[in-house]
């Protein structure tokens, strides 16, 4: 089985974060989001990965090369976003045989990827409080009957999520005409399947769309949560690290430090001394916390720092930003509501009653600056000292 992993988006309702990665290559505990989906393909006995890219496409090619943990990886340019069908299309001469398709910016329970192979024709789906926000499928007797895109009245409960195994033939339907919204739909290509096949809703327990920034802060809630403590770094005698905690080999927690799991310390990454590290935080290669720091369920991207005596909760931190001593993050508002976000324009509810500040690559913030909930600082921004930031910069 040949998986065609769609990596080529640039990712625009998660900025600032992919203003210079491609979003399936942003963090989610030990590698990038793509990467999470494309060993779950190898897990599942994929032969060859066929990586659709765009966007950044070398940041891509970097990281998976031409071989990936032993399965030869090929590459298609995608040269404009003109939808799923259209990129699966992209990758035709790679196709040959049945093949899957999955999205590089969604994660999957362990197992889900396996059995849609050995069902194939196959569609994941998902069991979903609010199916009109999604692709809802029907099913009879086992088998899937309807797809219908946001439905204002949903049949079912049954979301699509966004992997497929196609037979052989579907690689003559991928041309489809566009959508209604101006894109080629793979949905279109699996609605033909579905009348020529008999095609098997396979059901996953657990599944994310990562699209937005507090999406990859829960992406890493959930995979450093499948984390066995491993510590492999250089961890100081006093130091005490309570939990799943992962300090990597080249990692180093000095003296006084507290990290409360799970939680994982990557190649190169320093903490403290006398810092205090709990919930869901992935600190990445290289990053640093400083003394007296207390940083909480948070994404500290690689290079990032955060200066003494300051304070970082439920935030996402781009590579190499530098927040200033005394640097403390508001991640509750007043009134206890959801935390608003700016997405693509409009400010947006997050869901979460906590939720702190999203800082794009290369932010620095002056010493003691305080920023308030629900803040986007766009990559390269600047704070100056003392300054209280209440607006996105």
């Amino acid at each position: 089985m040949k998986a065609v992993v769609l990596t080529a988006g640039e990712g625009t309702r998660i900025r600032p974060l992919s203003a210079a990665v491609p979003k399936p290559m942003l963090p989610v505990a030990d590698r990038p989001l793509a990467a999470h989906t494309v060993d779950a393909a190898i897990d599942a006995g994929a032969d060859e990965i066929v990586l659709v890219v765009g966007y950044e496409s070398e940041t891509v090619e970097d990281y998976f090369g031409s071989t990936y943990r032993g399965v030869p990886v090929r590459y298609a340019l995608q040269t404009e976003q003109a939808g799923t069908a259209h990129a699966v299309d992209t990758a035709r001469d790679h196709i040959e045989g049945e093949f899957a398709v999955l999205n590089g910016d969604n994660l999957y329970e362990p197992g889900a990827i396996e059995r849609l192979f050995e069902a194939c024709p196959a569609v994941c789906a998902v069991e979903v409080d609010q199916p009109q926000h999604y692709g809802v499928i029907s099913t009879a007797d086992g088998t899937v009957t309807d797809i219908v895109e946001k439905p204002d009245d949903p049949p079912t409960n049954l979301a699509n999520a966004g992997a497929y195994a196609f037979p052989a033939d579907a690689k003559a339907w991928l041309e489809v005409p566009a959508s209604e919204r101006g894109e080629h739909e793979i949905t279109d290509v699996l609605a033909r399947v579905i009348d020529e096949f008999a095609v098997t809703p396979v059901t996953t327990e657990r599944w994310m769309d990562v699209g937005r920034p507090w999406e990859l802060l829960e992406a890493n809630e959930w995979k450093l949560g499948t984390l066995e403590r491993r510590l492999d770094g250089e961890v100081s005698d006093d130091a005490r690290l309570e939990g799943s905690v992962v300090v990597e080999e080249g990692a180093t927690v000095k003296s006084g430090v507290v990290i409360e799991g799970p939680a994982l310390v990557r190649s190169g990454a320093t903490v403290g001394p006398n810092a205090y590290v709990r919930g869901a935080t992935l600190v990445d290669e290289g990053a640093k916390i400083g003394h007296a720091v207390e940083v909480k369920n948070s994404v500290l991207s690689s290079g990032a720092t955060v200066g003494h005596l300051s304070y970082v909760g439920d935030s996402v931190l781009g590579r190499n930003v530098n927040f200033g001593a005394g640097t403390t993050v508001a991640n509750l508002r007043h009134d206890d509501g959801d935390v608003r976000f700016t997405v693509k324009g409009e400010r947006v509810s997050t869901g979460r009653r906590k939720f702190g500040v999203v800082a794009g690559d290369g932010v620095k913030t002056g010493i003691n600056t305080s920023l308030s909930p629900g803040l986007k600082l766009d990559a390269g921004a600047t704070t100056a000292p003392g300054e209280v930031v209440d607006r996105d910069r």
